[in-house]
């Protein structure tokens, strides 16, 4: 694979990647709320490996040629942000630190767990990754690697600078806020909007796709 297409697309991923959207609500509120970000952070990674291997292999464009199952995509990932704000909202103060240390273990895994949800059930993450890797990736010839492993490392390296941008904002959130609790508190609340907003948003679209509105 070609260097120069490789950073071309680290440079693009960047610019986008910084703009705020459920990623950040869920790392923000994580390294806020919770203290806990490497989990979350992890979360959100696997489940971008997951789109990644899923538009590599191939099965990406059937899912968003098949209407049912785009449909069905978005009303899933709608509804786990939904789930997720709201829980945010109703619990914003965090209790990690007066579990038990088998609490503490469940508590990680499901940040975990919640982290992949977030990333790997947004049905517009599958549809950019469809739109986006192919860009940077090149034809197949000979000498040149195969196109579906230039999309994995495409994949990969959205992954990787994820990982450093989530973690270093999710400890900034947990430096910042953890001393100010009226901010902290503030904070998650926005970011438990922010998740219903546009778990609000997808389902609206998926509404539209689907031909339910009267």
């Amino acid at each position: 694979m070609e260097l120069s297409a490789l950073l071309a697309f680290a440079g693009v991923a960047i610019t986008l990647i910084v703009v705020p959207g459920p990623d950040w609500a869920f790392v923000i509120t994580a390294g806020a709320r919770d203290r806990i970000v490497l989990p979350a952070v992890a979360g959100l990674v696997a489940g971008y490996l997951l789109l990644t291997a899923v538009v590599a292999l191939g099965a990406g464009p059937l899912v968003a040629a098949t209407p049912a199952a785009s449909v069905a995509l978005s009303f899933v990932g709608a509804g786990y942000l939904l789930k997720l704000g709201v829980g945010i909202l109703r619990s914003p103060a965090g209790r990690l630190s007066a579990e038990p240390v088998s609490g503490a273990a469940r508590s990680l895994a499901r940040t975990f767990r919640h982290g992949v949800g977030v990333s790997a059930l947004n049905p517009k993450g599958l549809l950019f990754f469809l739109a986006f890797l192919p860009q940077f990736a090149r034809p197949a010839r000979a000498g040149s690697w195969p196109f579906a492993v230039q999309l994995a490392v495409l994949g990969v390296a959205w992954a990787v600078i994820c990982a450093l941008f989530y973690t270093a904002l999710g400890y900034t959130a947990d430096r910042a806020l953890a001393a100010r609790p009226g901010l902290n508190q503030v904070i998650t609340r926005v970011a438990g909007a922010a998740m219903i907003a546009i778990g609000a948003v997808l389902v609206a679209d998926a509404v539209r796709k689907s031909g339910l509105v009267l």
